[in-house]
C-alpha cells in the first residue's frame, strides 16, 4: 500500500480521482443555460412622483417590446426631484442585450444633470421622434448614446450602451403622466 500512496504514480493516480470527481460533480449539478436578468416593477416610483414631483413624470408607455426594467431609483435631495429608470434591451438576434436608462430630473441649470447624464457636453446632432426634437450626444470612450429633451419644467435623459435605433424606442414610447390629485 505504501508504494501505491508514493512517487509519480501514486500523485498521478491522485489527481486522477480528483479530476474525475470534478467531472462526476459538474456532470451532475444542474446548470441553467437561460438568461436571468431580475425585472423590476417601477410602477410604485410613478405614482409616488405622479404625486411628489414639481413637473410631470415621463414613462415608457408600453417599453419597446422585449425589454426588461431592471432598476428604478426616485429621488428628492435639496429640493430637486430626480428618477432613474434602467433596462435590458431586447438584443438583436446573435447579439447580447444592451443598457438604456431613463433619467428626468428638475435640477437646474438643465444642461447640468444632461451633461453629467450623457458624460458629455459635446452635441453630435439632432434627431425627430414622433414629431419632437431630441439632442443627441455620443461619448465614443463609453460607447454611450445619449438623447437628450429639455423641458420648461424638467430635462429628460434616454442614454446607454444601446443602439441610437432601441434609444430613439425608448424615447418614442413615453408619455407624459398626468399629476396624481391629492
Amino acid at each position: 500500500m505504501r508504494k501505491f500512496t508514493q512517487g509519480f504514480y501514486g500523485y498521478a493516480f491522485a489527481m486522477l480521482v480528483c479530476l474525475a470527481a470534478v467531472g462526476l460533480f459538474l456532470l451532475v449539478t444542474p446548470q441553467s443555460r437561460t438568461e436571468r436578468i431580475p425585472k423590476v416593477d417601477y410602477s410604485i416610483d410613478v405614482a409616488n412622483l405622479r404625486r411628489t414631483a414639481p413637473y410631470q413624470v415621463w414613462t415608457p408607455e408600453p417599453a419597446p417590446a422585449g425589454w426588461i426594467p431592471t432598476s428604478s431609483r426616485a429621488t428628492t435631495e435639496k429640493g430637486v426631484t430626480t428618477w432613474k429608470l434602467g433596462f435590458a434591451t431586447a438584443g438583436r438576434p446573435g447579439a447580447t442585450r444592451s443598457h438604456a436608462m431613463l433619467a428626468q430630473s428638475d435640477e437646474k441649470p438643465p444642461a447640468e444633470f444632461a451633461n453629467r447624464m450623457a458624460n458629455t457636453s459635446e452635441v453630435t446632432g439632432s434627431v425627430q421622434i414622433n414629431g419632437v426634437t431630441w439632442e443627441q450626444r455620443f461619448r465614443e470612450d463609453k460607447n454611450q448614446r445619449s438623447l437628450i429633451r429639455l423641458l420648461p419644467e424638467a430635462t429628460v435623459v434616454v442614454t446607454g450602451t444601446a443602439q441610437w435605433d432601441e434609444l430613439s424606442a425608448l424615447a418614442g414610447s413615453l408619455k407624459q403622466q398626468a399629476k396624481a390629485t391629492p
